[in-house]
């Protein structure tokens, strides 16, 4: 039998993950005991299973893809191939360095990390054990006057769709696959399933992407998303939307999809099928039972500062509900502890949170798409500069996407910002920082940006949508 810690803390926090991690990092800093306890893996999906590594194996994509293009830029290569293993090994490599620097994180700080499984015993009071079973070895017991739920989510089933870890697969089993499929079937088309989808179809699969919403990535921009689709089609993915994916017959070593549109049906088959339909919150064997703490469609219900309706207890994350973004989760710790110490921290708004998709071409966005904007009542100022009109676009060899803007025509607030193309997940910052300072339509337009790049593509966009635009 392990021996039973008994641990006095201020805070803490269930779960390592980008919320759990950076919550006590910032509470160690604010001089406060911190106490975190992770089940399996410090850094959680994100670094493990989900941000890091799949931006990894994207990586491998390209560098192949741009190889084999390789003589459009003057470079002979030829007989262009891959060995998977060491892609996939590569992936696991980045990965596991991120969870070890934050392990050194948690030293340095001196955090108390507990590997187990947390459940509340009462008020103030957490029992770590080896496992959810109530039986398994209880590890510790610990009294804290805060306790900060981040349990993260896990990918969403679907009847009929039920992952069986060969035949077909979650994110999980997406990243480790045994051998390289020929034909695939993405079920959802979001950022989980548009990235795997890219990654696949890069490296030489027959992929189909089914999406019940009449569109792929449905939370984006109209406009931004016709444009990826027609980029991505070009690279030869296939996309069936406004379909549902009806059944699954499993065989030996490949599945037939039975997907119905419009009152038809019609049968792929495929080698592995992806199912990307969301996550759900991980809200069970917490104890929750007999506290305040509201769920709701497997989310825990917070307010602005990441407070549940019982006292000291708090959920920041994918468990607290959208959007499932790990900046998000990371932000929403920091503001829940700098409450707890009893500083006035700026409460999370949403409206200002960027989301990247890293697909080929990628996508990135933050606040109201142009619909969502005349919904709400705007009137508009919209935006557009392309990428063939900006010169280290063309430099690139990466003439094709779209910079889009759109800003209220009263007041001169930038509502919302839309890219497709290359490198947009690292220009979006831009116009995420204009929105939190809520800089107006001459902010930027005075803004001076560096020539070339692709960021002056930011710049046009904003001009273009008040007449000024120079280079289009």
């Amino acid at each position: 039998m392990p021996e039973i810690q008994n641990i006095e803390t201020d805070v803490v926090i269930i779960g390592g993950g980008p919320g759990g991690y950076v919550a006590a990092i910032r509470a160690a800093q604010l001089g406060l005991k911190v106490t975190l306890v992770e089940r399996e893996h410090l850094g959680g999906i994100c670094l493990n299973w989900g941000c890091i590594p799949t931006k990894a194996l994207l990586r491998s994509s390209e560098v192949y893809h741009l190889m084999q293009h390789a003589e459009e830029f003057g470079i002979k290569a030829e007989k262009i191939s891959f060995d998977f293993k060491k892609i996939v090994q590569r992936s696991r490599d980045v990965s596991a360095k991120l969870t070890d620097g934050i392990k050194h994180l948690m030293k340095k700080n001196k955090v108390t990390v507990v590997d187990g499984h947390a459940k509340l015993n009462g008020t103030g009071a957490v029992v770590v054990r080896e496992n959810a079973d109530r039986d398994s070895n209880k590890l510790a017991d610990i009294k804290a006057k805060h306790i900060i739920l981040a349990t993260g989510a896990r990918a969403r089933t679907m009847p009929g769709l039920e992952p069986d870890g060969k035949l077909v697969w979650t994110y999980k089993e997406a990243m480790l696959p045994d051998a390289m499929p020929k034909k695939l079937l993405v079920v959802g088309s979001g950022a989980i399933g548009i990235e795997f989808a890219s990654f696949y179809a890069a490296m030489g699969t027959e992929v189909t992407v089914v999406e019940v919403m009449e569109r792929i990535l449905p939370v984006e921009d109209a406009e931004i998303s016709a444009i990826t689709q027609k980029q991505m089609e070009k690279r030869g993915l296939k996309f069936i939307t406004g379909a549902m994916v009806k059944e699954l017959k499993r065989g030996k070593n490949d599945v037939t999809a039975i997907i119905e549109k419009d009152g038809k049906k019609q049968e792929i088959k495929v080698d592995r099928v992806i199912a990307a339909v969301g996550v759900v919150g991980n809200t069970e064997h917490l104890g929750l039972e007999g506290t305040k703490v509201k769920i709701e469609k497997n989310q825990i219900i917070t307010d602005a500062y990441g407070a549940t309706d019982e006292k000291g207890i708090y959920a920041i994350g994918d468990v607290a509900g959208t959007p499932w973004l790990a900046h998000k989760a990371s932000h929403e710790g920091i503001i829940c502890v700098e409450k707890i110490a009893g500083l006035h921290p700026h409460a999370m708004k949403k409206e200002n949170i960027p989301g990247c998709t890293y697909c080929m071409p990628q996508v990135a966005s933050v606040g109201l798409t142009e619909a969502k904007a005349k919904e709400a009542g705007h009137e508009v100022k919209v935006g557009r500069f392309p990428f063939m009109g900006n010169g280290k676009a063309i430099a690139l060899g990466e003439p094709e996407g779209l910079v889009k803007t759109v800003f209220d025509a009263k007041t001169g607030a930038l509502l919302g910002a839309h890219m497709v193309g290359a490198e947009v997940t690292e220009m979006i910052q831009g116009f995420v920082l204009g929105k939190t300072m809520e800089a107006v339509e001459e902010d930027f337009m005075h803004t001076i940006f560096p020539h070339p790049t692709l960021s002056e593509m930011m710049h046009e966009a904003v001009l273009d949508a008040y007449g000024k635009v120079v280079h289009f």
